[in-house]
């Protein structure tokens, strides 16, 4: 069960720093019904963001991008939070963007093309290093897929699809076709960008994009589990050694080993170092703080 579960919740309207609502929850149980395009849950240490607009599958108009971006905000500034579960409600993923109402669905930026490319978004690379898991329950288009790509784990339904649908409507993809060849090797990443059609939840384990499929009631359970697992760890270790692992991807050997103990001695200066190491001598449970 995962830690600071408890029977009671409560709802509340919250407003970031972009006065973007969007619902925020601590519940135990049950669906959250709103009117909002994104759900932001926090069971203990663990949030769960979910696509909502499962009447448009899921699809991604300009008010879920602001409600987006300000949940993943949200996630990131939040101590509190050390790891996040994306997911989608109903028996859609994520449908991509929605071509019926597509603007600002990529988001809103005010420079010029001269400074594009942007990051303004999860999808487009906005610096995470706390752990986020996909949780695909259904089909992941697009937009949807990208997000998946920066996820450090993928568990899918076996109801799960994933599609780069856009060549087969005349238009390329960009960050996914940046972001696919690094993850996989080159003909299955060529595969889901040029060929365009769906391919299956276990195909995508074949390809290395899953990590896990799994029944369809079984999906936000095994999510959660692995959330707790990760959990155990030093939240503050985790982010460390992910920013490490992303950052020294493009390094030169001795950069990466110079840029990784620095990272070091800065986390062995944090309170939960000096926990981690007591509780090992004690032989106890260490008690992390994310500090």
């Amino acid at each position: 069960m995962v830690k600071g579960f408890k029977s009671t919740h409560y709802k509340i309207s919250i407003k970031l720093k972009s006065d973007l609502p969007f619902c925020y929850s601590k519940k135990a149980s049950g669906v959250l019904m709103s009117e909002h395009n994104v759900l932001y849950q926090q069971v203990g240490n663990v949030v769960t963001i979910t696509y909502n607009r499962p009447e448009r599958n899921n699809a991604i108009n300009g008010e879920m991008r602001k409600e987006l971006n300000a949940a993943w905000t949200q996630f990131y500034e939040d101590e509190s939070a050390w790891v996040a579960i994306l997911t989608g409600s109903g028996k859609t993923f994520c449908a991509g963007a929605d071509l019926k109402d597509s603007e600002g669905s990529t988001g809103n930026f005010k420079g010029t093309f001269w400074e594009k490319p942007t990051i303004n978004s999860f999808e487009s690379g906005q610096e995470i290093f706390k752990p986020v898991i996909a949780a695909v329950n259904g089909p992941c288009v697009g937009y949807g897929l990208t997000a998946v790509t920066f996820c450090d784990f993928v568990i899918a339904s076996e109801t799960a699809t994933f599609s780069y649908p856009e060549v087969r409507i005349g238009i390329p993809t960009i960050v996914g076709a940046i972001r696919l060849p690094k993850k996989l090797n080159w003909s299955d990443a060529m595969e889901l960008l040029l060929i365009g059609k769906p391919v299956s939840a276990n195909r995508a384990k074949e390809m290395g994009l899953v990590w896990k499929v799994c029944e369809e009631d079984q999906l936000l359970g095994e999510a959660n589990e692995l959330a707790v697992q990760l959990c155990e760890s030093a939240p503050l270790a985790v982010r460390a050694t992910k920013e490490v692992a992303q950052r020294t991807q493009n390094m030169s050997w001795i950069e990466s080993v110079r840029f990784g103990e620095t990272m070091r001695i800065v986390a062995n200066q944090t309170n939960d170092a000096t926990e981690g190491i007591s509780a090992f001598k004690e032989k106890r449970d260490p008690k992390w703080q994310g500090k």
